[in-house]
């Protein structure tokens, strides 16, 4: 197949150019930043420069494939979960204006959409596709569930497939985080009951393959086999990189520091089933656990 996919240096970008061209298809990518076309060519992507933003030039870069992938973020610097509406600014417009002008071209879209924590408040720990989402309203993550909500709709409604990948940890995923933990900064709050469910990025690009290669549509969550509360994977994870057990503070400091968002991650998230991905998608996992994925990423 001739696939086109936008956003080829980001996180998944990168490991997910390399796994298609395995497969013995053909990949053009994009990105915006002139300096990270060689990057794409050597990956082994045909490479071009796209503004995701401007209709004309999502016109001219994208040239008949038969399927694109919608990988266009724009999250960078220092985690902000206080200002979410302001660290995803440009990410959210990408997955409004981005994914219309994707949408536009008529051909296919596979997206890459988020289900890590973020499922509907209410009910069981653990969702699946035919739970809502969480609309975080009244928090800085509203304008960021609106832009998710908002590429689910469009992309699915036009044939699509959205892929809900859970929080990514690996190769240039989760370096922020581990900073954080190693200075102490990444506490555990209140109880820390809230449920998060993870996918190492290798993972997640070998179930975008499969959608592509299967024309998948509809929504899928994309995540390991084993949704698990803060109060578990990250006292683990600074294990295993090397850090100190996290401290513990109450909710209402957490808020004053972090935000409400936070909070919400800590004490009432939401994980995700991967149930249908592994039956509909026929998808294998390297890493069915957190817990064996955080290992093999600290022993390198």
């Amino acid at each position: 197949m001739h696939i086109f996919v936008a956003g080829g240096t980001g996180v998944i970008g990168r490991r997910l150019i390399p796994q298609l061209v395995a497969r013995g298809h053909r990949v053009t990518a994009s990105t915006s930043n002139p300096d990270k076309l060689a990057a794409l060519r050597e990956l082994g992507a045909e490479p071009v420069q796209m503004n995701g933003l401007d209709a004309t030039s999502v016109r001219a870069a994208i040239t008949n494939p038969e399927v694109i992938v919608h990988e266009m973020t724009a999250i960078s610097g220092k985690p902000d979960m206080r200002h979410m509406d302001r660290w995803f600014a440009k990410t959210n417009r990408l997955r409004t204006e981005g994914t219309d002008h994707l949408v536009a071209t008529g051909i296919p879209v596979i997206a890459q959409s988020y289900g890590a924590w973020n499922g509907i408040r209410e009910g069981g720990w653990v969702k699946t596709e035919t739970d809502p989402l969480d609309p975080l309203s009244h928090t800085s993550a509203a304008a960021n569930m609106a832009a998710i909500q908002h590429l689910e709709k469009v992309v699915v409604g036009a044939g699509g497939a959205a892929l809900r990948y859970g929080a990514l940890y690996g190769p240039g995923a989760t370096d922020d985080q581990v900073g954080l933990i190693r200075k102490r900064m990444f506490p555990l709050v209140g109880a820390s009951t809230g449920y998060t469910s993870w996918v190492h990025v290798d993972d997640a690009a070998s179930a975008t393959v499969l959608a592509v290669e299967q024309r998948a549509k509809g929504i899928f969550d994309i995540c390991d086999d084993e949704p698990a509360p803060a109060n578990e994977w990250l006292p683990y994870l600074a294990k295993c990189a090397g850090a100190k057990t996290p401290i513990r503070i109450p909710k209402w400091l957490a808020r004053l520091v972090a935000g409400e968002v936070a909070v919400i991650m800590m004490t009432e998230g939401r994980g995700f089933s991967n149930a249908k991905a592994k039956a509909q998608l026929g998808w294998t996992l390297r890493y069915p656990s957190w817990r064996d994925g955080f290992a093999a990423i600290a022993a390198k």
